[in-house]
């Protein structure tokens, strides 16, 4: 699996249905976790951070809104976007629903289609390079879709794991990045790599953003990490 791909959370106990949005998604490029309930499903946002959830309201052990509720409560897990997934279709559920924390309500039964483009339109407001959008700090620009990189006007060359850091960067450009969420968003959760690497490949991306002049944009964090600005 690539480091790159947008990991999306599927919670919902109807085993078809999760397959058939599963398959969807894989074959849109997504990478998919399943979880069958709520508790299952908190184990996995522990595990590995999703960008997206998809959220079933009616399950057994812990139900979606109540996974909801403890997902908007923890400081890591409050700005995850999560699209409850219901049968309610009363407006008094759906402004339950919403009012929890979901960011978006789709009624079941729904269309895969329309469903596919509201996971996209959350992904490009939380990962929009993801999704193709073109990315501005300062006089750094990222065109995602054509990976290309200026600065001031004039091209960057990147290699692959420095441009993925820069996006990354730039996505959220006020976050202080530890360098093992820097490892598992740039580098993939299977791949073993030390945090050694990070800063190496850190003191690349500078390099390279600082061969025409200007302020390096990277601040280090001392004993965290990484910011940008």
């Amino acid at each position: 699996m690539s480091a790159d791909q947008p990991h999306v959370l599927i919670v919902e106990d109807e085993p078809a249905q999760r397959e058939v949005l599963g398959y969807n998604l894989e074959a849109q490029g997504y990478r998919v976790s399943q979880a069958r309930d709520g508790e299952e499903g908190l184990i996995c946002v522990k595990e590995d951070m999703p960008d997206v959830i998809v959220l079933d309201w009616m399950m057994p052990n812990i139900s979606g809104i109540e996974m909801c509720r403890r997902l908007r409560l923890a400081p890591e897990t409050h700005a995850i976007p999560i699209i409850m997934l219901s049968a309610r279709s009363e407006d008094f559920d759906k402004v339950r629903g919403l009012e929890t924390g979901a960011d978006d309500y789709v009624v079941k039964p729904y269309s895969v289609t329309e469903l596919m483009a509201r996971i996209k339109t959350q992904l490009r407001r939380v990962r929009p390079s993801s999704v193709g959008q073109t990315l501005t700090f300062e006089d750094i620009e990222l065109d995602a879709e054509t990976h290309r990189v200026t600065r001031g006007g004039r091209e960057i060359k990147l290699g692959p794991t420095e441009f993925r850091l820069l996006s990354t960067f730039m996505e959220k450009r006020s976050r202080v990045w530890p360098r093992e969420q820097l490892l598992d968003r740039v580098w993939g959760r299977d791949v073993y790599v030390e945090t050694r690497t990070v800063d190496v490949h850190v003191g690349r991306l500078r390099k390279a953003l600082a061969q025409f002049g200007g302020d390096d944009p990277i601040r280090t964090v001392r004993g965290t990490g990484y910011a940008l600005g």
